[in-house]
Order: structure tokens, then C-alpha cells, then sequence
């Protein structure tokens, strides 16, 4: 079988590694085809893995650059602002915000007067807009590039991004060519946070009954094209044994054996949030402050997110006893190795928002966190951080205040905390076909039942969507139409640009 399976750069394969594995060990072909480069170590993986198997091969895919490219985007991006207007993300302002910077003016203010500002209206709208970016005709390049791999299934990840990116494109020349085709949801946030699924792929694969209501509720998948796989991501954590004694990880990260140590496990969070690097050396003096005497004198471990290493560069933490900072992105062997040592050998793990507490709990540890003002959008005020505290009967144990986050990690360095806790949610997030089922072997045959699935040919547009198609072309030329389609977040970057490039004229 021919698999073609698209991702917007490399790094984004590291959660399907073990897919790629699987696939080609089962005599598959795989071809990888990504947008762009990445900086954070997805091309070594790839390299690694394209070496290793014959039939596994990588490289760049074709941007659609032509003139409805501009217009397809701006209409994608209106129409994900209009799905955070719903009420069930009246408590999430950052996303809702996040997704009006991006929207056109236009769509912007239509929401502000009736009927739009109803749910029918904005329904109305939201078909009105897709008609018109479905009748855009597909790119000669995307069609040329799909035909010239043969793939007998075409797969997508992330698909439902909050930037711009050409992989619906990809995906409506899949659908124009009768490719069977699947959604391979990327992380446990993706479904509710990033952008709508517009054109319903053949099959949407997910990790738990979670992720299909939500596919189902959110995105009006139907239900019988949801298939609940587990999250294959984590399959590597759970056989794993440590690589080096206790003694030997403190001595490597510069910590005292004789004690126990807490893992601080640092989170992407949203843009202007308030600096983590900040927040944990404050963090660290109320645990220095504790009435406990076992929790002020334990170890702490602090592992800084992989694509936010830049904030720890003005924060010294060696002047701090018993305090390390230390950590990679856990692609390769060794950074692998070292995280799940880290986790292993912590007595708790502590953060913010991170799908690292889901690696913690499937280590079998105590999870942690404190829920401040400052960090409520990135917290209470997005949805998939509630899986964290109700799925299963809830991972976290949360605490309002430092004080009381404190004395529930004394707890933990007493060993008095919940046990079962952390497996509960794992069955019921992670695996939920079973604890002992791994998830990467039911992916597989997912993608290899993809070629019998029942595929329905496009709907071709109508002459409404065809006739506003031709209106907006013709306006994108004008004064009017660029105020129109004007968004504060693609003018923000465009004023960068020209910043950046009057710079380098200087300096040349």
C-alpha cells in the first residue's frame, strides 16, 4: 500500500513515529511530504527514520501560491473566529481573541449586527463563506504532486492548525481525485482549541470517546467515521525502563541522591502570558518557605519546555541549592531517555498546562498544579484542560493557592497520595482499549482499512458560491476589498517584515 501523509513540517511526525514504524515493518510505503523545514529536531527523527526503512521517504510538498490562495485563507480564518463565538467559549477570551485578530474585518463586524450575532445567523454564515473557498478551483501543482505518488490512502496532521497553511489544500485535491483520506488528530487539544474541520475527511482518527464527541459535538463529524485508535504517542513510555540508576540521573543533573526531588514541567504557553521562567523561581521560594520540613529540604528538578528555552536565558537558578534546570526535546534516543528517567524518578510532577502530565501519570506519578488569575486563560479558559480534572475522575490534584499546592506536595513526598488516580485517567484518555492494548498497532489498521472506507464524491458548488466567488476575486484587487479582508494579525506580521527588512538595508 501507498501511503502519502501530509504534516506542516517535521517535528509534527514525532507524535506518529511509531505509526511510520509499524507501517513500514508491515511492508507499506510511506512517503512523507511537509510544508517546511522545522528548527526544533523533527528533520534528525525523520533522517533517522527514512534511513532505517527502504520504503519510508520525505521531502517537501507544493505550496499553493496562486491568486485565490490570499481569499481561501482569509475566508478559513473568518470562519474559525465565528466558532468561538459559541457560548460554550464565553469563558475562554484568549481563543476568542486569538481567532478575531486573524478574521477579516468584514466577518468581524457582520458578528456585530443581527442576524449574526444569533447562532442561526452565524450558521448561515459559516455555509455561505465554506461554499465560497470550496468552489475555488484546486491547484494544478497540489493535483500533479498527489497523482505522481499514487498513494492508495492520503493522510493529514495537523489539518485544523490556527495558522495559515495550504494542507486543505491538500486535502480537497485528495478528495477532487476520490483518494481515500483521514484527519490523524495531532494532540489531545487540537479538536477543541484550533480551527473547525471544514470538509470531513473519510476517517478522523482520535485517542479516546473523548476526542469522538468532540469530533462529533464540535466539528459535525459524522459518527461512524470517528475511529477511537488510543494515543499511540504514548506507547514508548509504557514498557520503558530507566537507562541509569537514581544515583547516577541526580549525579548527571547535578541534584542529591539522598533526598527526593519534585519535576517542574514547563508549558507552551499562549502568546503575552505572564513568563513561566518568573512564575517558577517564585514557585520555588514557596516551597523553600513551607512549614514542611521534608518538602523545603527536598530536590527540585526544573525541565523547561522545548520551544521556550529562550526565557530561561536571564534566569539564573544555580544560585538556588538543590534546584536543576535541565532538559531536551525528547525526539532523539538520549533526550528520551533522560525525560522518562526524570519523570521516573521524581516522587511528583508539577505545571501549569502541559501534556506532560500525561506522561507522568502513565509513569505512574503523582500530578500537580496550581490554578492562579494570572494563568487562567491558559488553564480554566481552555477546554482540554478540564479533561485534566474530570476524565476518569480527574489527574490533577489543583490547588488555589500556592500555600495549599504546597502542603498537597508534602503529601506526595510522604507518599500519601492517590495512587490509582494517575492510572484511572490513563485508561481512560490514553488507552481505553485497555491498559495493557497498545494504541499504535489499532492506528495501523485504521489506516489499512482506509482504502474500503465509503467515500463520497464532492458536492460540486453551487452558482451562489460560484457567483460570490467571482465577487470577492474581483473585490481583493480594490481599496475596498483589502479593507474588507483587512486582519490585525496578518497586518502585525506584515509590519514586522518590513521592520526586519529596513534593518538588514541598514546594516548592508
Amino acid at each position: 500500500m501507498n501511503v502519502l501523509f501530509f504534516a506542516r513540517h517535521y517535528t509534527y511526525l514525532r507524535n506518529f513515529e511509531s505509526v511510520l514504524v509499524g507501517l513500514s515493518e508491515r511492508g507499506h510505503r510511506v512517503h512523507i511530504a511537509v510544508e517546511h523545514q522545522d528548527v526544533l529536531g523533527g528533520a534528525g527523527l525523520v533522517a533517522r527514520l527514512t534511513a532505517a526503512y527502504q520504503g519510508l521517504t520525505a521531502g517537501l510538498s507544493p505550496r499553493r501560491d496562486d491568486r485565490y490562495y490570499s481569499l481561501a485563507i482569509k475566508l478559513r480564518f473568518g470562519i474559525d473566529y465565528l466558532r468561538y463565538l459559541a457560548p460554550s467559549y464565553a469563558q475562554m477570551p484568549r481563543l476568542r481573541l486569538r481567532a478575531r485578530d486573524r478574521a477579516p474585518m468584514v466577518v468581524r463586524r457582520l458578528t456585530e449586527r443581527w442576524p449574526f450575532t444569533t447562532a442561526s445567523g452565524r450558521s448561515a454564515l459559516v455555509r455561505l463563506m465554506s461554499a465560497i473557498e470550496q468552489a475555488m478551483p484546486c491547484s494544478p501543482e497540489i493535483l500533479a504532486f498527489i497523482r505522481s505518488h499514487n498513494p492508495d490512502v492520503v493522510l493529514f496532521t495537523p489539518l485544523i492548525g490556527v495558522v495559515a497553511s495550504p494542507q486543505l489544500d491538500y486535502l480537497y485535491a485528495a478528495r477532487a481525485l476520490r483518494m481515500p483520506t483521514a484527519l490523524c488528530v495531532w494532540s489531545w487539544d487540537h479538536l477543541s482549541s484550533k480551527a473547525i474541520i471544514r470538509t470531513v475527511p473519510d476517517r478522523v482518527l482520535v485517542w479516546n470517546p473523548t476526542q469522538q464527541r468532540e469530533a462529533v459535538d464540535m466539528h459535525g463529524v459524522p459518527r461512524e467515521q470517528v475511529v477511537v485508535t488510543g494515543a499511540q504517542c504514548f506507547d514508548q513510555w509504557f514498557e520503558r525502563t530507566p537507562t541509569r540508576s537514581r544515583v547516577e540521573f541526580c549525579r548527571r543533573v547535578g541534584l542529591p541522591d539522598d533526598r527526593p526531588f519534585i519535576l517542574w514541567v514547563c508549558s507552551a504557553l499562549f502568546k503575552g502570558s505572564p513568563v513561566e521562567a518568573a512564575f517558577v523561581t517564585r514557585w520555588i521560594g514557596a516551597l523553600r518557605e513551607s512549614r514542611d520540613p521534608e518538602l523545603r529540604e527536598a530536590a527540585i528538578l526544573v525541565r523547561p519546555h522545548p520551544s521556550r528555552m529562550a526565557e530561561w536565558q536571564s534566569v539564573d537558578l544555580s544560585r538556588l541549592e538543590r534546584v536543576a534546570l535541565w532538559g531536551g526535546n525528547p525526539i532523539d534516543a538520549e533526550p528520551r531517555a533522560d525525560y522518562f528517567d526524570s519523570l521516573c524518578y521524581s516522587a511528583a510532577v508539577a505545571g501549569l498546562n502541559t501534556s506532560a502530565f500525561i506522561e507522568g501519570a502513565i509513569v505512574g506519578r503523582p500530578v500537580y498544579t496550581v490554578l492562579l488569575p494570572e494563568y487562567y486563560e491558559n488553564q480554566e479558559g481552555t477546554l482540554h484542560f478540564h479533561y485534566l480534572l474530570n476524565v476518569g475522575g480527574g489527574l490533577l490534584h489543583a490547588s488555589r493557592s500556592l500555600e495549599e499546592h504546597a502542603a498537597q506536595l508534602a503529601t506526595a513526598l510522604r507518599g500519601e497520595a492517590d495512587a490509582v488516580r494517575s492510572r484511572r485517567f490513563v485508561e481512560a484518555f490514553v488507552r481505553p482499549q485497555g491498559l495493557d492494548q497498545s494504541s499504535t498497532p489499532r492506528f495501523v489498521e485504521a489506516v489499512e482499512w482506509l482504502p474500503a472506507a465509503s467515500r463520497a464524491a464532492p458536492e460540486a458548488p453551487g452558482l451562489l458560491a460560484r457567483l460570490a466567488l467571482k465577487v470577492f476575486m474581483a473585490l481583493t484587487w480594490t481599496q475596498a476589498g483589502w479593507l474588507l479582508m483587512y486582519d490585525e494579525a496578518g497586518a502585525a506580521k506584515e509590519r514586522r517584515k518590513q521592520t526586519e527588512r529596513a534593518q538588514k538595508k541598514e546594516v548592508a
